[in-house]
């Protein structure tokens, strides 16, 4: 039977690290973040309903999706943040429940469903355990500023957009600590793999 993992943190805590190690050892990682920009690629109902909303300078001159720009809108305004997740939920939701149902027809022995919003949005009923990628506060902030050419201020601003990192370790199943070096990362992954392999 397939255990289905769901992988979640913060912005800047290395969700990507971990996906690339599950990658490696060839376990199938559906990354949420794709389908959000699946479901609003040209043509689709999530671009024009986010267009409607927050008017046609979000869209570059070719029709695609300037999301710099959106950004700058919603990251300043928790309102905002809050109505296009709302307008994008439903597709969002829908893309990755298909690619699930997909891979479970595969029988793989571990599934990743990679969901920054697995909190907020109530996936955790789609997954079998829960794993946070963790990091402290000030390194966040620090690898989010280098990551995005932006102020402290700016990120602050997003990291206070999110759901507390806090909130979400005291929900985990699995704590992965991504302070340290990638090897390190590496070996607590590692290591759970080996726990889990023996649960199996």
């Amino acid at each position: 039977m397939t255990v289905v993992i769901g992988l979640t943190g913060s912005i800047a805590t290395g969700k990507s690290t971990v996906c690339k190690f599950f990658k490696s050892r060839g376990i199938p990682v559906i990354d949420a973040d794709i389908g959000a920009r699946v479901v609003v690629e040209p043509g689709t109902e999530g671009l024009k309903s986010i267009a409607r909303y927050f008017g046609k300078e979000i869209l570059h001159s070719d029709g695609t999706l300037n999301r710099k720009k959106l950004g700058e809108i919603v990251f300043t305004d928790p309102i905002k943040l809050e109505k296009l997740n709302g307008l994008l939920e439903k597709q969002i939701r829908n893309w990755i429940l298909t690619q699930k149902e997909e891979y479970l027809q595969q029988h793989p022995p571990l599934l990743v469903l990679d969901i920054p919003l697995l909190f907020e949005k109530n996936y955790l009923t789609e997954v079998d355990q829960v794993m946070v990628v963790a990091v402290t506060e000030e390194i966040q902030i620090a690898r989010l500023m280098q990551r995005d050419h932006i102020t402290r201020e700016m990120a602050v601003q997003k990291i206070a957009a999110q759901l507390p990192l806090a909130k979400k370790i005291k929900q985990a199943d699995v704590v992965i600590d991504n302070n340290g070096t990638i090897q390190e990362t590496v070996e607590q992954l590692e290591k759970w793999l080996q726990q889990m392999d023996q649960i199996n």
